[in-house]
């Protein structure tokens, strides 16, 4: 049963759209579930946790742990280490601190300036700075701290 959750959950839409992004945000330490965070976290940041709890859910084992626990205890399949490390969460922690994962903002912004132009702007220019900043703080944490 847990195989066919599995599965099912690798071919839904989120599923399929978090793997097409993963070889962006690897570099950041993101796999493809936190890719699907992202992604729903746009209509409001605390969505985040709601969405890799369902992720969770979905890919049930028999002890029944917490999202903490079950983030903890996930490794990469090719090396057996820990998949999300501090290196991640900080870069994850950098990440929604600079970008601009807010639809209600942008729909604010277009209103009052009557445009596309300064939320595209805001979404694009706060988006990249957020990716880089992630990547560093990733690659600095993984030399500095883990390294």
């Amino acid at each position: 049963e847990q195989m066919i959750s599995t599965l099912q959950l690798n071919q839904s839409y989120a599923g399929t759209f978090g793997q097409w992004i993963e070889p962006a945000i690897e570099p950041l330490g993101f796999d493809w579930k936190i890719g699907i965070g992202l992604l729903t976290s746009f209509a409001a940041r605390e969505v985040m946790v709601g969405t890799l709890n369902t992720i969770y859910s979905i890919e049930e084992t028999e002890e029944q742990l917490g999202l903490i626990e079950r983030l903890r205890s996930e490794t990469d399949p090719e090396t057996g280490l820990p998949k999300y490390t501090l290196a991640t969460a900080l870069s994850l922690m950098i990440f929604f601190a600079i970008a601009m994962q807010c639809m209600s903002t942008l729909a604010i912004v277009k209103r009052e300036t009557n445009s596309w132009k300064w939320p595209l702007v805001m979404f694009g220019y706060m988006t990249v700075l957020a990716y880089f900043s992630a990547w560093i703080t990733y690659e600095w944490a993984n030399t500095f701290l883990l390294g």
